[in-house]
């Protein structure tokens, strides 16, 4: 049986995988936030989050895997202002599926692009379709093990929008995102600001479920 290992930022990235695939199994893996086991089509995946940016990705797959492949995956904020939210976006090798994506180069950066003038000045410089923080790390971690590397991606917020808040600003010491922060944050402009987080946050769950069809029809 094949074994897949694939990497988001946060546990919820993976919500839409897991209502497809199943909860599945604990998976011991200590250097990680989260981390599963499920198995389905006959392949063994392993999903583990560690938190935003490259560091963390790297704290997570310190130590070396036998695995078949390393997928990076999650939510992505698109340049191409053509992409809408829940597109799926994929860099390299594409999988074999009667699902529908868009196949384009993914830039990683270790912040959130959180203006459109941001994401637009990113699509200039770098011809990119979407903009997202781990995949290069997953990408570094994958020729160090001398596996296959896959980014499959899936868009969360469109190109021409700004993001309600600063994600960067709400990053604690290890680089991960403090809810308490955004909380607070929240609750300083509660009229403005709660609104535009819960629409964040409808539009990821909605991204979410898209990112499980896929990858559910997808065969490597």
């Amino acid at each position: 049986m094949n074994t897949w290992l694939v990497v988001a930022a946060e546990e919820r990235e993976f919500d839409g995988i897991r209502e497809q695939f199943g909860k599945g199994t604990p998976l011991p893996w200590p250097e990680a936030k989260f981390s599963r086991e499920v198995i389905n089509h006959d392949v063994r995946w392993w999903l583990v989050a560690n938190g935003p940016g490259p560091t963390l990705v790297k704290q997570a797959l310190q130590q070396r895997r036998n695995v078949n492949g390393l997928i990076s995956t999650g939510y992505c904020g698109a340049l191409d202002p053509s992409l809408k939210i829940g597109d799926i976006v994929v860099s390299g090798e594409p999988p074999v599926t009667n699902q529908p994506f868009v196949l384009g180069h993914i830039h990683s950066a270790d912040r959130v692009a959180v203006t459109a003038k941001e994401k637009k000045e990113l699509w200039n410089a770098t011809k990119a379709v979407a903009v997202e923080m781990e995949a290069a790390a997953v990408a570094g971690k994958a020729a160090e093990w001398g596996v296959p590397f896959r980014c499959i991606r899936v868009v969360s917020d469109v190109a021409a929008e700004d993001l309600p808040l600063d994600f960067n600003q709400m990053r604690d010491e290890a680089g991960r995102f403090a809810l308490h922060r955004i909380v607070l944050q929240a609750i300083a402009r509660p009229f403005n600001m709660i609104p535009a987080l819960l629409r964040l946050n409808r539009n990821c769950r909605y991204a979410g479920k898209k990112l499980g069809v896929f990858f559910a029809d997808c065969r490597f």
